[in-house]
């Protein structure tokens, strides 16, 4: 984790101005890039981008949740109803946050991973 990021403000983030390439078909919002910059957390943004390429674009919306306990993770990518499309386990990881939840959205283009608070 990144001393010169406060995760208390990931909270502020609403909406984006500028758009990250993170490959050549997802986008970072301004949020979403904070939060890997601050939890040295890249990793999850490419874990996420990874399954939003293989699971395609017939879901428009995806949730991606992370559920750590201990030194271990759990990656989710959900329908937004419950229905899992893709489960990963991560065997070691200090992300500084206990449970949390980020929206994909297909923008006809490209994939945009955003906070909850930026959708």
């Amino acid at each position: 984790m990144d001393e010169n990021y406060d995760l208390s403000r990931l909270c502020l983030f609403t909406g984006t101005e500028h758009y990250h390439r993170l490959n050549r078909r997802c986008l970072l919002t301004d949020g979403a890039k904070y939060l890997a910059e601050g939890a040295g957390a890249f990793w999850l943004m490419d874990a996420a981008a990874s399954y939003l390429l293989e699971l395609g674009t017939s879901d428009w919306f995806v949730q991606v949740r992370l559920v750590v306990t201990g030194s271990t993770a759990v990656l989710t990518m959900e329908d937004g109803n419950g229905a899992v499309r893709a489960r990963q386990v991560i065997p070691y990881t200090d992300f500084p946050i206990p449970h949390y939840t980020l929206y994909a959205c297909w923008n006809g283009s490209d994939w945009v991973i955003m906070l909850t608070s930026e959708y």
